[in-house]
């Protein structure tokens, strides 16, 4: 008997700016779009509600766990479509003022909060081919502390973005116990050209499992392009579905008896030792 869900895991891809009513509007086109395709997970993307004109924007919209307009959006959306929602990132205050979390919340089907992890590596980098400059460290305080939960489709780890390119955070959270994996994202288009679909990937198969990737794609109103191609990963590093640029949703089947299968006819992560024991 398989127990394949068709369309369950969904990654939103969205072009966010800087007026949050026009994000959230889209956002919830978007969930409504992937909800009425069966969704019952939906990750929404890094920054989905607000792409500031400068980094310092997103202060003035931060938002005290549990109280604010952002949490409420979510906890209303995960509730009326009865799915379990990954709010991408959005920011929430941290004690010192000049600062903010880059926090993803999630949401059960109820509209509970169930989860809040902050982003834990920080993008202050300078991409040489573009000149681009980005030191989120200057407005985002860094999180510390891996985050996995249960869920009615299995155990799901959370990492955001740059998160993407430290293994090292992936084998704690398979340690504890990852199904899937939901990455919200808003990777540089250079970047993203040269290593995003293969980071992605390797994390489904150094891991075994299903990867929802969830990025901002296009050019945005201040001109920052972002690199899309939002995808689900199945736990053998195959790309079941993406979508290459704009605003959309890229939707796949869960599938248990594959991830199990994969996991028992392939034991790697059976297979790992550490240093001290080679």
């Amino acid at each position: 008997m398989t127990t394949a869900v068709g369309g369950a895991l969904a990654a939103v891809q969205m072009v966010s700016g800087a007026d949050p009513e026009a994000n959230l509007e889209s956002a919830r086109q978007l969930i409504a779009k992937a909800a009425d395709a069966g969704a019952r997970l939906v990750v929404l993307p890094e920054n989905f509600a607000l792409m500031g004109h400068r980094e310092e924007d997103k202060l003035a919209f931060a938002e005290r766990e549990g109280d604010g307009p952002l949490q409420a959006f979510l906890s209303r959306q995960a509730e009326r479509h009865n799915l379990w929602l990954v709010g991408g990132t959005l920011p929430l205050a941290d004690d010192a003022p000049e600062r903010v979390r880059a926090a993803c919340l999630v949401y059960d089907d109820h509209g509970q909060q169930v989860a809040r992890y902050d982003k834990i590596h920080l993008f202050d980098v300078e991409v040489a081919a573009t000149g681009e400059r980005y030191a989120e460290s200057e407005t985002i305080a860094p999180g510390d502390t891996p985050v996995v939960i249960d869920t009615p489709l299995g155990r799901l780890g959370l990492a955001v973005c740059y998160d993407l390119r430290f293994p090292e955070l992936f084998r704690a959270l398979v340690d504890d116990g990852m199904e899937l994996l939901a990455l919200p994202a808003a990777f540089t288009a250079t970047t993203g050209r040269a290593h995003w679909e293969t980071l992605l990937r390797a994390r489904a198969i150094e891991n075994l499992c299903y990867v929802v990737a969830s990025a901002q794609g296009g050019t945005h109103p201040d001109q920052r392009e972002t690199h899309g191609e939002s995808m689900v990963i199945d736990p053998w590093g195959m790309v079941i579905d993406r979508l290459a640029t704009g605003v959309g949703v890229a939707q796949a089947p869960f599938d248990r008896d594959l991830l199990e299968g994969t996991r028992r006819t392939f034991p790697a992560l059976a297979h790992r030792h550490t240093l001290g024991n080679l």
